[in-house]
C-alpha cells in the first residue's frame, strides 16, 4: 500500500458494498492506492452492520444486491438526517432510471459498469472535497462560506461613496427576497449544492437563472474551481459542437489549432448550459452522450476525453411540453432533470420589490461612486401595478434610466417613465383595502391603527370593498411608514390575491383560461385558486369574487 500524497493529507474511512468479490477487489486496491481506509460489504445486511458500528466518510455500493437494492441503504441514511456519508452508486451500463433515482434519493454522484478507474478516483476524491492523488487540491474558497439561508441580514446596509462596502458579495447573498418562493429557492440551492445531481433551472427571463446556478457552484465543493456558462441559444447551429467539445487543428475550415470546448474548461468545475431548451436536436444526441459517458470527443479528434464536470442547466421553456411535442428528447429531459429549481417571477413575489429596489440602486451608487439615490414612495407604488415581463433584468434597467437622466432628489413615476398609480382603482387601491382585510382601520385623516377590541369575523363572507378615498390613503400611509404592518399576514395576501384574480375573471368575462394567462396562470392554477379563495363564476351560479353558495360548483 503507497502512502497518500502529501504529508497533511486526511485518511478517510471509506465502505464499499458489493456482491461481486473481483469488482469489490478493485475497488479496494485502488482506494488503498488513493491512503484511504477502507471497510466493504458484501450485502445489504453486512452494509447495515458497518454504518452502524462506524460513521465513514462516503459510501460506495452497488444498486443490484443479494438482498434487496442499495437504494434502501440511500433512503436510511436520509432518514437517519445526523448521518454525515455521501453516497456513490454503481449501476449497470444505460441504466439511466435508475442513475436519476439514485441521484433524487440523496446519492452524491453514480457510476456505470463497466467503471473507469480513473473516473472512479475522480468521482471519490470530488465526493471528499479533494483532488485525486497527485493532482492538486481542491479548497473551498474562503470568500464563498457555507452559510444557511437564514443568516441573510435582515436589510442591506446603506452604500456609501466609492466602493461597494456592505453589498452582496456572492451570488447567494444577491438572491434577495424574503417572500417564501425566494426562501423555498436558498432552502434548494443548499440542499443541491452537497451532491453533484444535475440541476434544471426554470424561470421567465430576467429572473435569475445564472445567479442561482453561480449559487449551487459556490456552495458546493466544487467552489474552488471554474464556472463556466454558455447560452445555447446564442451560438451558431453549425458552431455548437465546437463549442461544447472543442476542436482539432484542421477539422474544418478555420479550424487553425487544437482548441478546448466548454466541458473542458469547466474541468473540476460547473458547466452551466443557459437556454438549453434552444438546442438543436441532433446536438441533444451529443450532448446525452457526453452526459452518460463522462467524455467529449472534440471535431476531428478520433478519441474521446474524460470530463469531469458538475452540470447545470437552464431554460424559460416548458421542457415536459417541448418533450411532448417532440422537440426536445426525454431521456436527455431526465438526466438534465434530476433536481428542479423553479424561479418565481417578480409578478409573484412582489413583497421583495422595496428590497431589490434598495439593493439596486445601492449597487447602481457603488458603481458609479455616488451617494444612493432613494425611490419616492408614489413611483415605488406606480412601480408596483406595473407587469414587469422583464422581471428583475427589467427593474435594473428601468432604475439604471432613471439614475441617468434624473435631476436629483427622490426617483419620482416621471423618472421611471411611469403613470402615477390610481388612487381609487387599479391594483394599488386593490392592494391598499386589503388593510382592512387584514384587521386595519383607516381614519378620515388616512392614519392606520388597529381597531379595538378588534372583530372577529362572524361570517365567511368579505365585508364591502373600501371607498376610493380609503384606499388611497392607507396604501399612502403604508409606503410612507414601513413600521405599519397588519396584525394578520393570511388574509392580507389571500385578499390581494382574490381581488386580482376577480379582476381578471371580470376582464375576460368569466374566462378562466384567458384570465389565468393574464397573469401568468395556467388552467390549473386558476381552478386550484379559485377553489381555495371561493370565487365563482356567472355560469356557476354567481357574480365574479361572490362567495360560494353551500353546495354550489367552483
Amino acid at each position: 500500500m503507497s502512502e497518500p500524497a502529501g504529508p497533511a493529507a486526511p485518511r478517510h474511512r471509506l465502505l464499499v458494498v458489493d456482491d461481486e468479490p473481483d469488482l469489490l477487489t478493485l475497488y479496494e486496491l485502488t482506494l488503498l492506492r488513493e491512503g484511504h481506509d477502507i471497510e466493504t460489504a458484501r450485502s445489504l445486511e453486512e452494509a447495515r452492520e458497518r454504518l452502524a458500528a462506524a460513521r465513514f466518510d462516503v459510501l460506495i455500493t452497488d444498486l443490484r444486491l443479494p438482498d434487496g437494492s442499495g437504494l434502501e441503504l440511500l433512503h436510511e441514511l436520509e432518514r437517519a438526517g445526523d448521518r454525515t456519508e455521501k453516497s456513490i452508486v454503481v449501476t449497470a451500463y444505460g441504466s439511466a432510471a435508475h442513475a436519476v433515482e439514485a441521484l433524487k434519493a440523496g446519492a452524491f454522484d453514480y457510476l456505470t459498469k463497466p467503471v473507469d478507474l480513473r473516473q472512479f478516483r475522480t468521482v471519490v476524491a470530488s465526493a471528499l472535497g479533494r483532488a485525486p492523488a497527485g493532482a492538486a487540491p481542491l479548497t473551498r474558497p474562503a470568500a464563498a462560506p457555507a452559510r444557511p439561508a437564514e443568516r441573510l441580514p435582515a436589510a442591506l446596509p446603506a452604500a456609501a461613496p466609492g466602493p461597494a462596502v456592505g453589498l452582496p458579495q456572492t451570488a447567494f447573498e444577491r438572491l434577495l427576497g424574503r417572500s417564501p418562493a425566494m426562501r423555498a429557492v436558498r432552502e434548494r440551492i443548499e440542499r443541491v449544492a452537497r451532491s453533484m445531481a444535475p440541476v434544471l433551472v426554470q424561470g421567465e427571463s430576467g429572473t435569475g437563472k445564472e445567479l442561482v446556478a453561480r449559487a449551487i457552484h459556490e456552495r458546493s465543493s466544487r467552489g474552488a474551481g471554474p464556472f463556466v456558462a454558455i447560452n445555447c441559444g446564442a451560438i451558431p447551429e453549425a458552431l455548437i459542437e465546437a463549442e461544447l467539445f472543442g476542436h482539432r487543428k484542421g477539422a474544418f475550415t478555420g479550424a487553425q489549432e487544437d482548441r478546448p470546448g466548454v466541458f473542458q474548461a469547466a474541468q473540476g468545475g460547473t458547466l452551466f448550459l443557459d437556454e438549453i431548451g434552444e438546442l438543436p436536436l441532433p446536438m441533444q444526441t451529443r450532448l446525452l452522450r457526453a452526459v452518460q459517458e463522462r467524455a467529449v470527443r472534440p471535431v476531428g479528434a478520433t478519441a474521446e476525453l474524460p470530463v469531469d464536470v458538475r452540470l447545470l442547466s437552464a431554460t424559460h421553456r416548458d421542457l415536459a411540453a417541448e418533450v411532448a411535442a417532440g422537440r426536445f428528447r426525454q431521456d436527455l429531459y431526465y438526466r438534465l432533470n434530476v433536481i428542479e429549481i423553479p424561479l418565481p417571477p417578480l409578478r409573484e413575489r412582489r413583497e421583495d420589490l422595496p428590497l431589490l429596489v434598495e439593493a439596486v440602486l445601492q449597487r447602481l451608487a457603488a458603481e458609479a461612486g455616488t451617494p444612493p439615490a432613494a425611490l419616492a414612495p408614489e413611483a415605488l407604488a406606480a412601480l408596483a401595478v406595473q407587469p414587469l415581463p422583464g422581471n428583475v433584468r427589467e427593474l435594473e434597467n428601468r432604475l439604471h434610466r432613471a439614475l441617468a437622466l434624473s435631476h436629483g432628489g427622490p426617483l419620482g413615476p416621471d423618472d421611471l417613465d411611469l403613470p402615477p398609480a390610481p388612487a381609487g382603482a387599479g391594483a394599488a387601491g386593490e392592494l391598499a383595502g386589503l388593510a382592512l382585510r387584514a384587521g386595519l382601520a383607516v381614519d378620515a385623516d388616512g392614519s392606520l391603527h388597529s381597531p379595538t377590541p378588534p372583530a372577529p369575523p362572524v361570517s365567511p363572507v368579505a365585508p364591502p370593498p373600501p371607498t376610493p378615498e380609503q384606499v388611497a390613503a392607507t396604501f399612502a400611509v403604508l409606503l410612507q411608514d414601513p413600521v405599519r404592518l397588519p396584525e394578520r399576514l393570511e388574509p392580507w395576501l389571500d385578499g390581494i390575491e382574490r381581488l386580482l384574480l376577480v379582476r381578471a375573471l371580470e376582464l375576460h368575462h368569466g374566462n378562466r383560461t384567458a384570465a389565468g394567462a393574464r397573469l401568468g396562470l395556467t388552467l390549473r392554477q386558476m381552478r386550484y385558486r379559485m377553489a381555495r379563495l371561493g370565487i365563482l363564476r356567472p355560469e356557476d351560479g354567481g357574480e365574479p369574487g361572490e362567495p360560494p353558495r353551500p353546495g354550489a360548483a367552483s
